[in-house]
């Protein structure tokens, strides 16, 4: 089994857990951690090679699916264009543009989208078809037809106002059929397809290669999936582009949905339920294609095969991936939208109770919306931060006295058990005066929770996907100037506030090492999306406004004298 890489979450939450470790040991110390192979019965999982000639590749049949004897088909006579010609289906949300050699797809574009470049949304990788079959392409797992289905001309015909197509081509001994069926204002398309040779449907599936979505983001690769939802284990299964490196994998079992993703949109199969209401058996192959970018530099991208029945029927889905949306077309592909594994309870309803409501009828601008919801956590936080700021005032009053206790132990070793009766001299000063010695971090650790909601919020709600604000022109991505405002601003916030706030009992190695902690966020919200950065930028400046009232309501009271040394008794 392949070793899964951490998810970004994890990392974020990794990183800040080891900053509160540091400064949890500042307050506590100073007196002294792919995708598996779908298995079951409802899954069989097997390397075949679709394109490849029958003594490459031998057909294999899922072992949940029943092999049966098909009636003999008529194949009609000869069917077919007389030249190549290509034309377009528009609709409210699609251009989708056509070609009849192969009854393929050379272009799909989303209208209401642009790319990270500001073009109209691509979705099909255009460079790939110099290598490939284009999307909706014929593969076979077994033996292929002898004609050469996907580069056949097939008879075009149209209805309902052009928006229901039909690609038919026959030669007499193999014939072939595909549909598609578009709605004015729907992201999704009917799409059937059926192959007879000699008198035998055969086996085959549709395949989208070379890519899925917007190939004009910094490495796209890494966006890039195929997916599926297995309905016998109710989990959304997403394959590695590293899955298909030694060739094509293909997966068989009762799918709700199957196709290929990237960050923000999706482009999935959903097979018709039978009149039995029972899901069909459907495959899935995943291909690894080395094909040009957006640069004409090869690179490997993901495609996928869905399909597996000799007559296929489907419910294509190609658009965002849109809450509201998906769950209207089917509840599961709501987990499409991947909203965190630790804190996806609170990132959630961070976006569609707090953030989504503050922009649509407060701000008008999801920029500013981040900045009055920062405000507002920081207002909510703040009895917590007066709280923090009294231990901490208390501990600096009682710096005498610990450092006499610290003095009075010093000469100890470490693994002395007399250090012991130290930490016990110190807990019981703390406790006698009320003071919680690491209560200084508890406001910055309550944050992380909602600090990685902001960053799984900014990396998946696509309202979000394009949001500018001031010089920002995506708010989900990092800065675009050739030097990022927002983390040297956040670097400036961390400071001043680190120098504003009481740490009493700090030694000088500890301050400086201390003093590294805003360049290191300021290193870390560099790359990653300047929403986040703004997040924190103005928790900062909301910081200082606090910390400045807190030092006038609230003077640091005076040093406690330390405890007199016991006088030695006269003999």
């Amino acid at each position: 089994m392949e070793k899964k890489e951490l998810s970004m979450e994890v990392r974020l939450l990794i990183a800040f857990v080891l900053m509160g470790l540091v400064i949890v040991w500042q307050y506590s110390m100073r007196p002294l951690p792919t995708p598996a192979a779908p298995s079951g019965p409802a899954a069989k999982t097997a390397q075949t090679a679709p394109d490849q000639a029958p003594s490459q590749a031998k057909a294999q049949a899922p072992a949940s699916t029943p092999v049966h004897v098909a009636a003999p088909v008529e194949v009609p006579g000869q069917i077919q264009a007389g030249s190549e010609e290509s034309f377009a289906i528009d609709t409210d949300v699609f251009r989708v543009r056509f070609s009849n050699r192969g009854g393929v797809v050379k272009s799909w574009i989303l209208k209401t989208y642009k790319d990270h470049a500001g073009q109209p949304l691509e979705l099909v990788n255009p460079r790939a078809i110099e290598k490939v079959a284009p999307p909706f392409a014929f593969t076979f797992k077994g033996q292929a037809p002898a004609a050469d289905l996907n580069a056949a001309l097939y008879k075009v015909t149209s209805s309902d106002e052009g928006r229901h197509v039909t690609f038919e081509y026959s030669d007499g001994r193999t014939a072939a059929t595909k549909t598609f069926k578009f709605t004015p204002s729907s992201f999704l398309v009917e799409v059937t397809s059926e192959v007879v040779s000699n008198g035998i449907r055969i086996p085959h599936e549709l395949a989208w290669r070379g890519g899925f979505g917007d190939a004009t983001v910094a490495n796209p690769v890494a966006d890039q999936h195929a997916l599926y939802y297995d309905l016998a284990n109710s989990k959304l299964n997403q394959v590695q582009l590293k899955a298909a490196k030694d060739g094509p994998v293909t997966s068989s079992g009762q799918y709700s949905f199957a196709g290929l993703e990237d960050h923000y949109f999706a482009g999935v199969f959903l097979p018709a339920t039978p009149k039995d209401s029972s899901k069909p058996s459907v495959d899935l192959t995943t291909f690894s294609d080395a094909v040009p970018n957006i640069s004409g530099v090869d690179e490997q991208r993901i495609g996928a095969g869905v399909g597996g029945e000799a007559e296929n029927q489907f419910t294509f889905f190609a658009g965002p991936k849109d809450t509201s949306l998906l769950g209207k077309v089917d509840p599961k592909l709501d987990q499409l939208i991947d909203w965190g594994t630790w804190f996806g309870f609170i990132a959630k309803p961070l976006f569609f109770w707090v953030l989504k409501p503050a922009a649509d009828h407060i701000t008008h601008n999801y920029g500013w919306a981040i900045v009055l919801v920062t405000v507002g956590i920081n207002m909510v936080l703040f009895p917590l931060r007066l709280t923090s700021m009294k231990s901490s005032k208390k501990m600096q009053a009682l710096q005498p006295q610990i450092q006499a206790i610290n003095d009075k132990y010093k000469s100890l070793p470490l693994r002395d058990p007399k250090k012991a009766d130290q930490q016990a001299e110190l807990m019981e000063l703390y406790k006698k005066n009320g003071v919680n010695p690491v209560g200084g971090c508890l406001p910055m650790v309550l944050q992380l929770p909602v600090l990685i909601s902001f960053y799984t919020v900014l990396g998946v709600a696509i309202e979000l996907r394009g949001a500018s604000w001031l010089w920002v022109h995506d708010l989900s991505q990092a800065e675009t100037l050739p030097i990022h405002i927002l983390p040297l601003l956040v670097v400036v916030t961390q400071f001043i506030s680190q120098k504003m706030t009481p740490s009493p009992g700090m030694d000088p190695t500890q301050a400086k090492m201390m003093l590294f902690m805003p360049l290191m966020f300021g290193y870390m919200f560099y790359f990653y999306s300047a929403g986040l950065a703004l997040y924190w930028f103005t928790g900062g400046l909301v910081s200082i406004v606090q910390q400045l009232l807190l030092n006038q309501i609230m003077p640091t009271p005076p040093m406690a004298a330390p405890p007199k040394p016991a006088a030695k008794k006269k003999r």
